[in-house]
């Protein structure tokens, strides 16, 4: 069992704590590591340590930069198996989930290195004469990057790759539950001598007490967070002590949409993908099905069958195994108790509905519930979990009525062979984003935001480096002394 030390200004050191928290192997149930369980003094000495380092850190030119964060990528590229390992042994992702997510990681960090040269301003017209205004791109200062479990390291990448690209420092706080990832990623950022002391800092513990903490701190100019809507919450209510800026990436409760004009062989496979992918365990996830009358019965016979030819297991241990289990006992106990209350209320289960057969570890079976209404609890509030309800719809102006009945804005879907039908539903469905025809996974050129509940600003691309930044101005007046 690995013993974990905080990181800060470039030096392991012990917290100012004395209490630790363990990390569990979710399919084992057995004690993995143990991190300290960071104090506020701890998040004093991390942040007055990237406040420090943010004067150097935005004077260094932003090529050697971008080539520091590309080096980065390259780093884990050679010890991609290392950290796929990781990711499976503490979150439960099966090999190719696992091993994506570092891919992922790896092109993050080399494809946020490109934007280095590419940081522009703007030289405006003034209305005076013998005047110019020149409009400025500079990085925002220190940011709280929080990590959620579900994505340990590519969220991570996300966040540190496009802050030192920028040039802002960062104290990251991973998560309690999926922190080795992060920790054998500071291995590489201690290991390179080209990163200044205290432009990378990490801080474990709670997030009542860690995120609330750096959210609130007056030295702190942007928290970018990704997790639930409950911790969005609380992080906006600290930040609002010193108007700090907030990134936020929370829930989702994304409506699939297929239609009679459907190719029910794209809409089964990416649904299968949508919904079972990291267990169940990602905001993007399809969480709800609104398939038209005339292709419910199809489409659920087909379900069904991938469904129930799904493996559980220990992906660790095999990695042939399509679903692995829950992060923990009480999203276990979480997504069992929501089966249940649908069935209470009507919920048919066509297949799972129940734990997985293994003695050990947090698993529970694909399961697919029919006989739903639109009002049920388990087709409004996030599930998190290997479990799909279906219903069905007549016409589509109902369909895209109850996908934007939530709460929620973060991710949508539509399955059609009718383009003036993707058309209506893409323009129509007030989601960050809609897919068309595919599984629900962004890529690193696109954009990732949401609407309503779901978060704040946004990330990837352009437009998500962009947060990052602030947009100064300075009104030129020059001497003309032409005759």
């Amino acid at each position: 069992m690995q013993t974990h030390q905080l990181y800060i200004n470039g030096q392991y050191i012990e917290s100012e704590g004395d209490e630790w928290i363990q990390v569990l192997n979710p399919a084992t149930e057995q004690v993995i590591s143990k991190i300290p369980k960071g104090t506020k003094n701890d998040v004093e000495r991390a942040v007055s340590a990237a406040s420090e380092a943010q004067k150097g850190w935005e004077l260094t030119p932003n090529i050697e930069r971008g080539k520091i964060v590309r080096k980065l990528g390259d780093q884990i590229e050679e010890n991609r198996e290392k950290f796929i390992d990781l990711l499976q042994e503490e979150q439960g992702k099966d090999y190719e989930l696992a091993s994506g997510e570092i891919d992922l990681a790896i092109d993050y960090f080399r494809y946020m290195s490109e934007w280095a040269r590419r940081i522009e301003g703007d030289v405006v017209p003034s209305d005076r004469p013998n005047e110019n205004i020149f409009v400025y791109k500079k990085p925002i200062g220190v940011v709280a990057g929080i990590v959620p479990w579900n994505f340990p390291m590519f969220i991570l990448a996300r966040k540190v790759a496009t802050a030192l690209v920028t040039g802002c420092t960062i104290v990251l706080k991973p998560s309690q539950q999926t922190p080795n990832t992060a920790m054998e990623f500071t291995k590489i950022i201690d290991s390179m001598e080209e990163i200044p002391k205290g432009v990378y800092n990490l801080i474990t513990g709670t997030g009542s007490e860690i995120g609330n903490t750096l959210a609130s701190h007056k030295n702190v100019q942007m928290i970018s967070m990704t997790g639930s809507v409950g911790a969005g919450t609380k992080v906006m209510e600290a930040a609002a002590q010193n108007i700090t800026k907030v990134n936020l990436e929370l829930g989702g409760k994304a409506p699939a949409i297929v239609t009679a004009n459907a190719d029910l062989d794209i809409a089964v496979e990416s649904i299968l993908t949508s919904r079972l992918a990291n267990n169940g365990q990602a905001c993007t996830n399809a969480e709800r099905v609104y398939v038209h009358e005339s292709k419910a019965e199809e489409l659920i016979e087909q379900l069904k069958n991938k469904f129930e030819a799904c493996t559980l297991g220990n992906p660790r241990e095999n990695k042939d195994a399509d679903v692995g289990p829950l992060v923990s006992q009480d999203r276990l106990e979480e997504v069992e108790s929501m089966v249940k209350q649908a069935v209470d209320e009507g919920a048919k289960v066509e297949v799972g509905g129940e734990r997985g057969d293994q003695e050990q570890g947090y698993f529970y079976k694909p399961t697919i519930l029919t006989n739903v209404t639109h009002d049920m609890t388990i087709m409004q509030e996030e599930i998190f979990g290997p479990v799909i309800p279906i219903t069905t719809y007549q016409t589509l102006d109902e369909a895209i009525e109850k996908g934007n009945d939530t709460e929620y804005g973060l991710s949508s879907s539509v399955y059609t062979d009718d383009l003036n039908e993707a058309m209506r539903v893409v323009n129509e469905l007030k989601f960050g984003e809609t897919y068309v025809n595919r599984e629900n996974f962004e890529e690193v050129q696109g954009y990732h935001a949401g609407m309503r509940k779901s978060g704040l600003g946004g990330a990837d691309g352009k437009h998500g480096m962009e947060d990052f930044l602030v947009t100064q101005v300075a009104y030129m007046q020059y001497k003309n002394d032409k005759k």
